[in-house]
């Protein structure tokens, strides 16, 4: 096996960390990620004689073998052009396949089931000249080598994952304050609709129900859309007061490491947020400027509870009116990665995209995210937009405004693009995690109520 590095700090202070062996590789997955992948395709960039670890690039499994060997060319392609654009080719890739065992299912099970999808993956590489160095199985607690014949590293009952926290990784990561923040499951779940009780569900339907019967036709109308703007901001300023009053629960400890939240914050926030309350916020973001404007809080001590708001949003986004969660996803993404939070960001921006592949606000975000842009970019941007929830006053002028931190922002993203595409002499330091495009949107248009006014 072929050592390869992973720094663990910022580019002026990196300690470099080097992993050995296939077992190094899969302790150290869920800190390359900062999440526990599951479901999931990952592949990692390798840069230099050393094996510098550079992009990344995450997919849920397809479904169907059939897609397998597609997908796989797809997904070789677009690491391959996401790590030229951020400054040079992979001289070699990583990858792994994660999947839980199911219906009696054992692991070893899975490997078998999935070895046609990792040699897929090697021979997609290859076709571009990139040799993959490994491919791990990792299921059910133990992981399994596509690549090493040696049975004395890698047998083929598996080999027992090392237990949480006790790798020279986990050791190095927790120095570095990296946080691994559970599983993609748990991260996505904070983020889904309520599926736990049926009333709960129900009675939120219903505030939708009225909530878009009375301000679905003041957006259309033109003239009232501003008032709309100004209430859906001034309740949306109220909930974020709110829950800045109730801290967060402190990240749980897991093998040596922190783990970010349960569902004690998530229920917390539930209760504190009426269901009127929240229907009315969920149904003005749909308009495209109260989005734009309601992404002023981003930074600075509105950050943390924003984030918590945008969540709980998206998880009443219930029954018929699972595409309006795509504005407070998109909202979660951006200031989860406003806040340096790159896993968060990530899952979210995905989750909207899964919704809508075609909402411009999160392919922006996504797009940017993914080409390394600084966030602080954008944030200039949206600090120049005044604040439609403190004043009525010069309400062309507010409008005008907006529109024109939308352009900004756009034209923002496409002018980093171009710089990021530009050839450089001396590659960016550190990584700069990838993914694909998500999944296509979960249903039609059929049967939806409410508005989209834009995107």
């Amino acid at each position: 096996m072929d050592k390869h590095t992973e720094p663990t700090r910022p580019a002026d202070e990196q300690q470099q960390v080097t992993l050995r062996s296939p077992a190094e590789l899969a302790d150290a997955l869920p800190f390359l990620m900062g999440f526990h992948p599951s479901d999931s395709v990952v592949l990692v960039a390798l840069h230099g004689d050393e094996g510098r670890f550079g992009g990344r690039l995450r997919l849920g499994i397809p479904r169907s073998p059939r897609e397998w060997e597609p997908v796989s060319a797809q997904l070789a392609a677009c690491l391959v052009e996401g790590s030229e654009r951020r400054g040079s080719r992979p001289d070699g890739i990583v990858a792994f396949l994660c999947q839980d065992p199911e219906n009696g299912a054992t692991g070893r099970g899975v490997r078998d089931r999935l070895q046609p999808l990792a040699q897929f993956i090697r021979t997609g590489f290859g076709r571009l000249d990139i040799p993959v160095h490994e491919v791990l199985c990792i299921s059910d607690g133990r992981f399994w080598s596509y690549c090493c014949p040696d049975t004395r590293c890698c047998p083929p009952e598996g080999t027992v994952l090392a237990l949480p926290g006790t790798s020279v990784m986990a050791a190095a990561s927790a120095y570095a304050g990296i946080q691994v923040r559970g599983s993609l499951r748990e991260m996505e779940a904070r983020l889904e609709p309520w599926c736990g009780s049926t009333e709960m569900a129900a009675s939120q339907e219903q505030a939708l129900d009225e909530a878009a019967g009375a301000l679905v036709p003041l957006i259309l109308g033109g003239g009232d859309r501003e008032r709309v703007g100004v209430s859906t901001l001034r309740t949306a300023r109220e909930l974020i007061d709110r829950l800045a009053q109730t801290p967060p629960a402190p990240p749980r400890r897991e093998g040596g490491g922190a783990v970010e939240g349960d569902g004690g914050t998530d229920a917390t926030d539930d209760r504190l947020i009426a269901d009127h309350e929240a229907a009315a916020v969920i149904v003005g973001l749909q308009d495209r400027e109260i989005r734009d404007r309601a992404a002023r809080w981003m930074e600075g001590p509105d950050a943390e509870p924003a984030l918590r708001l945008w969540r709980a949003l998206a998880r009443r986004c219930v029954g018929s009116y699972a595409e309006h969660a795509v504005p407070p996803l998109a909202l979660a993404g951006w200031v989860a990665w406003s806040r340096g939070d790159e896993p968060t960001a990530r899952v979210a921006l995905g989750l909207a995209l899964r919704l809508d592949p075609t909402y411009t606000f999160a392919q922006l975000l996504h797009q940017a995210f993914n080409e390394g842009l600084d966030p602080e970019t954008l944030r200039r941007c949206m600090r120049g937009e005044p604040d439609a929830a403190e004043s009525a006053p010069a309400r062309p002028a507010r409008r005008a405004t907006t529109k024109r931190a939308g352009k900004l922002m756009k034209r923002a993203v496409r002018k980093a693009t171009v710089k990021k595409a530009t050839p450089r002499t001396v590659p960016s330091p550190g990584p700069r995690p990838g993914q694909t495009a998500t999944r296509g949107r979960a249903a039609g248009r059929s049967g939806r109520r409410g508005t989209k006014t834009g995107k």
